[in-house]
């Protein structure tokens, strides 16, 4: 493996945002360790799939084991992985919050912790969390408070383990979408959250893949909330 080649797992990854950003790193010659819980295997040789529940610790670890195995290292973690549940405050069920919280943090926490026991070998790495712009503007429109709640604590936990760890080689930046035109919106509702951008329309799934490898492409960047939301984070 030379030297610009690195080892990248990428979380939620089996469509939308997380397959674009497999492509894109695939697109520049990194191996890829990919994990969600209906994940297929691949037939392209660079890319190993791990089936399974984010949120369950046994998962990570079969992840992180797996890149070990298979490529000697995990250069870089991608937090894509999470669930998005819009719903008045009091309307969330206990079963609402168990899904978010588990998907959301736990699945961050159990990987992360692995991933960087295993970047600190090597005295280098990258950790890049996927959370949402909705954490800084809130919209009156889009009742989220657990995404909020869990994504919110993502953002605070990229700037603390960025401080933590920036003399010890591994960095940690978080990428904030807009509304992203994936699978997750129905093609009904495109212009409706459209309207909700500045800049008049939904972002691409390859704006958020690009500013993943932008970052892992930018040692001099720790700590960054890197908002790609048509400028929703500015106001409107």
């Amino acid at each position: 493996m030379s030297n610009a080649q690195k080892v990248i797992v990428v979380t939620g990854a089996s469509q939308g945002i997380g397959a674009e950003i497999v492509k894109s790193f695939r697109a520049l010659g990194h191996h890829v360790v990919a994990t969600s819980r209906s994940i297929q295997p691949s037939n392209d040789p660079g890319v190993v799939t791990v089936a399974g529940d984010i949120a369950k610790r046994d998962t990570a670890e079969r992840v992180i084991a797996t890149a070990i195995e298979r490529f000697g290292r995990v250069d870089t973690l991608v937090n894509n992985a999470g669930i998005f549940i819009a719903k008045p405050f009091t309307q969330y069920t206990q079963e609402d919050f168990a899904t978010i919280t588990g998907i959301n943090l736990a699945g961050f926490f159990y990987i992360t912790q692995l991933a960087v026991t295993e970047m600190e070998k090597h005295g280098s790495g990258h950790i890049v969390n996927l959370t949402t712009s909705l954490v800084d503007h809130a919209n009156s429109n889009v009742p989220s408070v657990l995404a909020s709640l869990t994504k919110g604590g993502l953002n605070s936990a990229t700037k603390s383990l960025a401080i933590e760890y920036a003399k010890r080689g591994i960095r940690v930046n978080a990428v904030s979408p807009g509304i992203i035109k994936s699978p997750m919106h129905a093609p009904e509702t495109h212009e409706v959250l459209a309207s909700l951008h500045p800049v008049g329309r939904m972002g691409e799934m390859s704006d958020i893949a690009n500013a993943v490898t932008y970052l892992d492409s930018a040692p001099f960047i720790t700590g960054e909330i890197l908002h790609v939301d048509g400028g929703q984070n500015a106001g409107h």
